[in-house]
């Protein structure tokens, strides 16, 4: 838990905020919204009320909202995924099948690391899948890899004494993979397409942005500050209405090395801020190549935390890091679009007691189909102004930490956007914290949430706007230590001691502007316990929910939540959950994981979900020498993270 900065909490802003509050209420503005699970797009009216006829609000043949008609899906351990009766699944791809064409058969026994540089990464998250203009039922699935565990990679591993190879299986397993697939029914079949492509922790990232080129940037290896080699713990991502994916660099702490050889106070103290600290890193990657050994090259794990952007389109494209975007643990980026073409992109940072942000660009939106457009827009994360939250409740004195619903009916507030970099169209910063420079607020922008006083969240993940009404939604995945001895006292956005399921964040924001409404849709967990909340539905009537994660939303307006770390001792899963109309809050499990995975990346069109199943048999104990799992293969096989599709013959999703 690296932030022990000792700005306001919650609480202490309430009462300030009650003056406002009228000023905010109907602010939503016009809108062009994304959503970076399905890719849809669409416009709203000048009242922010888009969608209010909302096709949600009607229901299908089973009386049912549209697109949640389907038979809930038991909490249950089973080593499968396990999808709704009359529904079928299919694997995608694995880890280790080939991306490119000349990629060798996967062999567990005998990997390489220029095998997996042509493979399927490790520990797929985020999912985008991108229609292919003028090839019917074609499409580029592109998906970013997280991690690589490498007790579950290797028999015989020796957490002590890695092998060169073992590194370069390591190096190659992380980064983006861009495969082409075709629709045949509901399946997706992967072929070897123009655009396919592995991107990994060796290949080359250009920096743009108020930090590019910073000192706090260079190294001996590259002494400009402009160019990085790789993207490390890729998390979340979105789909840009230009095309592109953007993508979150989260825990890329784990990586370094020998953060204790720093004596210098206050680069230590930076340092821990991130969550670097100690000797030597689990996997020992310091051994291999001095990048990963601060003692050697200090300024290294200032490259990563960024949002990454990636032109799928383009195979020979050098993918960018976006520093006008902040640096922390990223939790992918999403973009709405406001009707005057502006762009603002929101992101959470994946840690106790840490902020949310949102990015408002100061250049439009070029909405052609040519080069010269996709240039342009490539360039829309350069300039503008970064935001961090902070957020005031309506009933602040009423929360004590039991999950006890306000007298009011529900937990909501106020909040505002306090700028803390602005840059120019030159790519200088500016900085708008007192006693930070711009480049010291990019590259550690956490200390510019800390010294403005922005509200310590539980763990805010995925971010997501509502296509259809303009409304943004947050993962909030747990806190145990909140409320915790000296620890930050739950507050009506984080109403709960010892958090251990989470909420969802509800935000109707001026997009471009600076203040927003807010209230908790979802307070998760078991729906039995008084400490939980699903938008004032009967609980009696919703699925038991924990840990949400990621974020996407259906065309009928639904969002559906993967979820990570379910506290409720059953596997992980996906749920649909309806946002408008009598059944508002209404949770229902579309589908669960294999035992010891985490659900990831959903997409849900009219067709077809798909999900990453990520690190299927990461239990407790269990190994590569004592598979925890034998999923998706069966029989002895090992555990192979892979993504998943699934259909119902002869209709629509939940129809």
């Amino acid at each position: 838990m690296p932030n022990t900065s000792g700005g306001e909490y919650f609480r202490d802003v309430a009462r300030a905020a009650i003056d406002r509050r009228a000023l905010l209420r109907g602010s939503a503005m016009a809108v062009l919204a994304v959503g970076a699970g399905s890719a849809l797009v669409a416009c709203s009216d000048d009242s922010g009320a888009a969608g209010t006829a909302d096709a949600n609000t009607t229901t299908g043949d089973g009386g049912a909202p549209r697109g949640t008609d389907f038979e809930a899906v038991a909490p249950n351990t089973e080593d499968a995924v396990v999808v709704p009766a009359g529904y079928e699944q299919a694997v995608v791809i694995r880890w280790g099948d080939a991306v490119l064409p000349d990629a060798p058969a996967f062999d567990f026994a005998n990997q390489t690391g220029a095998a997996q540089a042509k493979q399927f990464g490790f520990n797929n998250d985020f999912a985008g899948l991108l229609p292919v203009e003028g090839t019917p039922n074609t499409y580029l699935l592109v998906v970013n890899h997280e991690y690589s565990t490498e007790p579950f990679m290797f028999t015989g591993y020796d957490a002590e004494n890695p092998t060169p190879e073992q590194f370069a299986v390591g190096i190659a397993s992380h980064g983006l993979s861009v495969v082409q697939v075709r629709g045949d029914g509901g399946r997706l079949v992967p072929e070897f397409g123009p655009n396919n492509r592995r991107i990994t922790a060796d290949t080359e990232f250009v920096v743009t942005g108020p930090a590019a080129g910073s000192d706090l940037l260079r190294t001996g290896a590259d002494p400009t500050g402009t160019r990085v080699l790789g993207t490390l713990n890729n998390c979340s991502g979105g789909v840009t209405p230009w095309g592109t994916v953007l993508s979150g660099e989260e825990n890329f702490n784990q990586y370094f090395a020998n953060a204790e050889s720093v004596t210098d106070e206050r680069a230590a103290k930076r340092l821990s801020r991130y969550g670097i600290e100690g000797a030597a890193s689990e996997r020992k990657w310091e051994r291999f190549d001095p990048r990963f050994d601060i003692a050697q090259e200090p300024n290294e794990p200032h490259r990563f935390g960024w949002v990454v952007e990636v032109d799928p389109w383009d195979p020979s494209s050098t993918p960018i890091k976006h520093t006008a975007l902040g640096r922390f643990k990223h939790e992918a980026a999403t973009i709405h679009v406001t009707d005057d073409g502006t762009v603002v992109a929101y992101s959470g940072d994946d840690e106790r007691f840490d902020y949310m942000y949102k990015f408002v660009s100061s250049r439009k939106m070029d909405t052609g189909a040519g080069a010269s457009a996709m240039r342009h827009n490539l360039t829309l994360l350069d300039a503008g102004t970064l935001y961090v939250a902070k957020l005031s409740g309506n009933s602040e004195s009423e929360i004590d930490g039991s999950g006890t619903v306000p007298s009011d009916g529900a937990f909501d507030g106020t909040g505002e956007w306090l700028p803390i970099l602005r840059t120019g169209e030159d790519g200088r910063g500016e900085s708008l914290v007192d006693g930070m420079s711009a480049e010291e607020v990019a590259v550690f922008t956490r200390f510019a949430g800390d010294a403005v006083g922005a509200t310590k969240m539980d763990r805010p993940e995925d971010f997501e706007p509502n296509p259809r009404t303009g409304k943004l939604y947050v993962a909030l995945t747990n806190n145990t230590n909140r409320g915790a001895d000296g620890k930050a006292a739950p507050d009506e956005a984080n109403p709960r001691k010892n958090n251990k399921n989470g909420q969802v964040l509800e935000l109707v924001d001026d997009h471009a502007g600076t203040s927003f409404t807010w209230n908790l849709l979802l307070v998760c967990g078991d729906p039995a316990t008084a400490d939980t909340y699903f938008g004032g539905f009967d609980k009696d009537a919703v699925s038991p929910i924990s840990c949400p994660d990621n974020l996407a939303f259906d065309p009928h307006g639904n969002l559906w939540i993967s979820t990570d770390g379910n506290a409720l001792d059953s596997n992980d899963g996906l749920f649909s959950v309806v946002l408008d109309g009598p059944n508002r809050g209404e949770t229902k499990q579309f589908l669960t994981v294999p035992k010891g995975a985490e659900t990831c990346g959903p997409i849900v069109t009219e067709d077809r979900v798909i999900v990453c199943v990520q690190h299927p048999g990461e239990l407790d104990d269990a190994s590569a020498d004592a598979p925890g799992s034998h999923w998706p293969d069966g029989g002895d096989s090992q555990p192979r993270p892979a993504v998943v599709v699934s259909w119902k013959p002869g209709a629509t999703i939940g129809a």
